[in-house]
């Protein structure tokens, strides 16, 4: 996937910046400001004056404004982005293009988000359930326990079993419950 220009971004959230009530003329005034008075200027005096005529409607104004940047370089869209982070920042946070490339780096490693925003309790939690299900396989001869239980493994070493029953304190209580059934068979066994 292509990364998305700011000249492109700003074709995308055009329709969006120019819905009634997203900025206010204030914002557009401070944006139209900063515009004008980054070195090098992106804005000329003459243009700044334009966009900022109280005479002409805050709609036609912004759009004017809108259209002047897409026509202009890659960095006077960037620096419309900067600015518009700084006077309009929630107006910011919610543009169109910013919620897709959210969204395709969400479809790119989703798993990684999903593990990192459920935190390291989580992990170890998995990581537990993991090394348990390890040992179950390990511990479980193949054709399955016989009904009065497992004889002890001499392969298993006792202290695996002390682990595999301290191992329900830090899982879930499904997970727990399967546990404790099965180190009950097998100290049945012992």
């Amino acid at each position: 996937m292509t990364e998305q220009t700011y000249c492109d971004r700003l074709v995308q959230d055009t329709p969006f910046l120019l819905g009634p009530g997203r900025l206010s003329e204030q914002q557009v005034d401070r944006i139209i400001l900063q515009l004008n008075r980054y070195c090098p200027q992106i804005l000329s005096n003459k243009d700044a004056e334009k966009f900022r005529n109280p005479r002409a409607s805050l709609r036609v104004r912004l759009c004017d404004l809108l259209g002047h940047l897409q026509r202009s370089s890659e960095r006077d869209c960037q620096e419309f982005y900067r600015a518009l982070y700084i006077h309009a920042q929630p107006l910011h946070g919610s543009l169109p293009s910013r919620h897709s490339r959210q969204n395709s780096d969400l479809d790119l490693d989703t798993a990684s988000h999903t593990l990192s925003d459920r935190g390291p309790m989580a992990f170890l939690a998995c990581l537990g359930l993991a090394a348990g299900l390890a040992l179950l396989v390990y511990c479980c001869p193949p054709g399955g326990c016989p009904p009065g239980g497992c004889p002890p493994d001499p392969k298993v070493p006792p202290a695996a079993r002390r682990v595999l029953g301290f191992s329900p304190l830090i899982m879930d209580r499904h997970v727990s419950r399967f546990l404790l059934a099965f180190l009950a068979a097998e100290q049945g066994g012992l």
